[in-house]
């Protein structure tokens, strides 16, 4: 599968709060980071696992609206438009690393 299609998977997961799926699109080793931070908020596929179950597939209105897409190579950015998390629906941009078929990095930038 290619880079976008992974994340593409990852995405309908993330919108039916389907953990087993959403987690099947990462590495064993996956790195998340937020900058400007240059350490990761997560490593592993467990700590993910843990955050998304009790941070955000516990909203039942969680919805990503994908606003648009570029593949570059291995790289696939998105802009997301995330609802049912917080009071008002927010943004932002996603940069995910693919190797192998799985997501091996993500970087998240919030919008202000």
């Amino acid at each position: 599968m290619n880079a976008e299609g992974v994340v593409q998977r990852q995405l309908e997961a993330y919108n039916a709060r389907d953990l087993e799926r959403f987690l099947a699109a990462y590495g064993e080793g996956i790195r998340m980071f937020r900058p400007p931070a240059v350490e990761p908020v997560m490593i592993g596929k467990e700590a993910v696992g843990k955050y998304y179950a009790a941070q955000r597939f516990c909203h039942a209105g969680l919805h990503a609206a994908l606003v648009s897409r570029i593949v570059l190579g291995n790289k696939v950015i998105d802009h997301e438009r995330i609802s049912g998390v917080r009071e008002q629906p927010f943004e932002v941009a996603v940069v995910y690393e693919v190797s192998n078929g799985l997501i091996v990095c993500t970087w998240s930038y919030a919008a202000d």
